[in-house]
C-alpha cells in the first residue's frame, strides 16, 4: 500500500494541534476552575446551571425579604412593649384612683398622668419602620392614627399590612395593625382613658367609670400581649424559614460545583498525560521530518 507524504506530515500534525487544543483547554480549566467553558460543552449540564442560577436569585430575594420582616417584626415588638409599659402604668392609676378615699385633688392629678399616657401612646402608635412607612398603619395611610378636632384620637389606617413574600407562594405580614394592638372589643385604649381622666377631673364619685377603665385598660393590655404573642411567632417562624433557604442553598451549591468546578488533581494529571503524549508526538515528527530520501536507500 503506497502511503503518501502528505498523509506522514498530516496525521502526526493534527494529532498535535488536537493535543495543543486539549492541553489549552485544559489549562484554562484549571485556572478559572470551571471545567465547563461553553453551553456546547454538556448541553444539559448547562441548562441545569441556568436552573440553579436562577433559584439561587429567587432564594436571594427571599432571603433579603425574609431579613426585613424580621426587621420589621423585631421593631413591633420592641413597640409593643414599650406599649405595654404603658398600659400597665395606666392600669396602676386605675386601681388607684377606684380607691374610695381619694381626694378629688389627687384623682385629678391621675387623670393627668393617664392623659399623659394617652399622648405617649398616641406617639408610639405613629411609629415610623425603617421604611419610612407607620408600623401599625395597615394596608395604606401616611399615619396610623390622628387626633381630631374634638380630641379623640382614630384608625386613619386600611386594611392589614402588606404581605412580604418570604418563598413559593408563601408570604408573612411584617407587623400587626393598630386595630389589633390597641383596641379592645368596639373601644380602644384612647378612648378608655380620655374617658376616664375626663371623669376624674370631674370629681365626684368614680366607681363606676373605674370600674369600666379598668375592664377597658385590661382587655387594651391583654390585646397588647397577643399582638406580641403574634409577632414572635411569626419571628420563630422566619428562623425557621432562614434554616430552610441555608439547607437548600448548600444543597445546590454541591450540585453546582459536581456540574461546573473543576477538579484541579484530576485535570492537572490529565495535563501531564496531555503534555506527554504531545512532546512524544513532537519529537516523533521531527525526527520524521527530517529524514530525506537517501535514508530509505
Amino acid at each position: 500500500m503506497r502511503v503518501a507524504t502528505s498523509q506522514l506530515y498530516n496525521r502526526p500534525a493534527s494529532l498535535m494541534t488536537r493535543l495543543t487544543a486539549e492541553a489549552d483547554r485544559t489549562q484554562i480549566q484549571i485556572a478559572t476552575g470551571k471545567k465547563l467553558l461553553a453551553p456546547s460543552d454538556d448541553a444539559g449540564a448547562y441548562l441545569r446551571l441556568q436552573g440553579i442560577s436562577r433559584q439561587s436569585a429567587d432564594d436571594g430575594a427571599y432571603a433579603a425579604n425574609i431579613g426585613m420582616a424580621q426587621g420589621l417584626l423585631a421593631q413591633t415588638d420592641t413597640t409593643l412593649e414599650s406599649v405595654e409599659a404603658q398600659i400597665t402604668r395606666a392600669l396602676e392609676l386605675a386601681t388607684q384612683a377606684a380607691n374610695g378615699t381619694l381626694s378629688d385633688t389627687n384623682r385629678a392629678a391621675i387623670g393627668k398622668e393617664l392623659e399623659s399616657i394617652r399622648d405617649t401612646l398616641f406617639g408610639l402608635a405613629n411609629t415610623r419602620d425603617v421604611r419610612g412607612q407607620p408600623l401599625f398603619g395597615g394596608a395604606t395611610g401616611d399615619v396610623a392614627y390622628v387626633r381630631n378636632a374634638d380630641g379623640s384620637i382614630t384608625f386613619a389606617g386600611t386594611g392589614e399590612p402588606s404581605a412580604i413574600p418570604i418563598g413559593e407562594s408563601v408570604s408573612i405580614q411584617g407587623t400587626v395593625t393598630g386595630t389589633r394592638a390597641f383596641a379592645a372589643g368596639s373601644s380602644d385604649v384612647f378612648a378608655v382613658l380620655a374617658d376616664f381622666a375626663t371623669a376624674l377631673g370631674a370629681g365626684g364619685d368614680v366607681k363606676a367609670a373605674a370600674n369600666t377603665a379598668l375592664g377597658g385598660i385590661k382587655g387594651s393590655l391583654e390585646s397588647v400581649t397577643l399582638a406580641r404573642a403574634s409577632a414572635g411567632a411569626r419571628s420563630a417562624r422566619l428562623e425557621l424559614d432562614t434554616d430552610r433557604l441555608t439547607a437548600a442553598g448548600e444543597a445546590r451549591e454541591d450540585v453546582r460545583s459536581a456540574l461546573e468546578d473543576t477538579d484541579v488533581t484530576v485535570a492537572v494529571t490529565e495535563l501531564q498525560k496531555t503534555l506527554t503524549i504531545l512532546q512524544a508526538t513532537q519529537a516523533s515528527f521531527t525526527k520524521l521530518s527530517s529524514l530525506s530520501l537517501f535514508d530509505y536507500l
